[in-house]
C-alpha cells in the first residue's frame, strides 16, 4: 500500500465513521472505485482504533465522570440515581445487541453482507428511512432525558450497522430522534456508545488477523492511516455535532441515496465489483 493510499483509507474512515454515511460502506467502495486491493481485517481494525481515540479525547470530561460515578456506584447506593452512573449501565446495555448479532450473523456479515448490491441499496432504503424520522420526529428531548428504554433501541439500531452501508452513526441517531431527542442529544449518545462497538470491533478484528499471521500491509501505511482516522474523526464530531445544532439531516440523505443510486448502476453494469 502506498502512503497516499493509505491516507485516503484514514481519511475516508475518520470521515464516515461519525457522520451518518456508512464507514463499512465506503471502506468497500474506496478499493472497489479506485481498483485497489482490500487493505484486509487487520488494517481495518487498527484505523479503527484511530477513530475510537478520537471520539475519546473529545468526550473526555464526560467519559471521566461516567467512568468514576458508574463505579463508585457499585458500593455507593446514593450514586445509583446519578445521571452519569445510569449513563454507564446504558452504554453497556446498548452495546450488548451488536455483540450477540455480531457474534450470531459473523459469517454472513464478512462475506455475503459485503455484496456492492447490499451497500448500496442500503445506502438509499436507510438514507431515506433516516430522513422521514428527522422530518417527522419531535425533537424536544435533552441528552440527560436518556433512559434504559433509550439504550435498549438505540443499542439494536446500533447493530443494524452490521450491514455494511446502514451506518452505525445514523441508525443510532434515527432512533434516537424516532425517541423524541434532539439532534444534537440523538448524536453525543451515539457517539458515547459508538466507544465501546469501536474498540470490540477493533480489537476482534487484531485478535482474529494476528491469530492467522496479520495482513500484508506495512506498519507505515497502517501508522499513517490511523493518524489521518483520527485527526478526521475528531473534525466530524465536532462538525457534525455544530451542524445538527442550526441543520437537519437532509444533506446526509441527499448524499446516501445518490451515493446508492451510482453504485447499484456500476454493480449492474459491471463497472465496479
Amino acid at each position: 500500500m502506498t502512503w497516499y493510499e493509505a491516507i485516503v483509507y484514514g481519511v475516508v474512515q475518520g470521515l464516515t465513521e461519525f457522520l451518518p454515511i456508512s464507514s463499512s460502506g465506503h471502506l468497500l467502495l474506496v478499493p472497489a472505485f479506485f481498483g485497489w486491493e482490500d487493505p484486509g481485517a487487520l488494517f481495518t481494525a487498527v484505523v479503527q482504533l484511530g477513530t475510537m481515540l478520537a471520539v475519546v479525547l473529545y468526550f473526555w470530561r464526560d467519559l471521566v465522570a461516567v467512568a468514576t460515578t458508574w463505579v463508585r456506584s457499585w458500593t455507593n447506593p446514593a450514586l445509583r440515581s446519578d445521571l452519569n452512573a445510569r449513563m454507564g449501565w446504558y452504554l453497556v446495555i446498548g452495546t450488548i445487541p451488536i455483540v450477540v448479532f455480531g457474534f450470531i450473523f459473523k459469517d454472513q456479515v464478512e462475506t455475503a453482507a459485503r455484496s456492492l448490491y447490499i451497500v448500496g441499496t442500503a445506502l438509499i432504503v436507510f438514507g431515506i428511512i433516516l430522513g422521514l424520522i428527522d422530518w417527522l420526529s419531535r425533537k424536544t428531548r435533552p441528552v440527560t432525558s436518556v433512559g434504559r428504554n433509550d439504550a435498549i433501541v438505540m443499542g439494536f439500531a446500533q447493530a443494524l450497522a452490521l450491514i455494511p452501508g446502514v451506518s452505525r452513526s445514523g441508525a443510532t441517531i434515527s432512533a434516537g430522534l424516532l425517541l423524541g431527542l434532539t439532534r444534537e442529544a440523538a448524536a453525543r449518545f451515539s457517539f458515547l456508545l459508538s466507544i465501546p462497538a469501536i474498540v470490540l470491533s477493533g480489537l476482534y478484528g487484531l485478535y482474529g488477523e494476528l491469530g492467522s499471521g496479520g495482513g500484508g500491509v506495512g506498519l507505515g501505511s497502517i501508522i499513517i492511516a490511523t493518524i489521518a482516522a483520527f485527526i478526521v474523526g475528531y473534525a466530524s464530531i465536532a462538525f457534525l455535532l455544530r451542524w445538527l445544532a442550526r441543520h437537519s439531516l437532509y444533506i446526509f440523505v441527499v448524499y446516501r441515496v445518490a451515493l446508492g443510486v451510482i453504485v447499484l448502476a456500476l454493480a449492474s453494469g459491471g463497472a465496479i465489483s
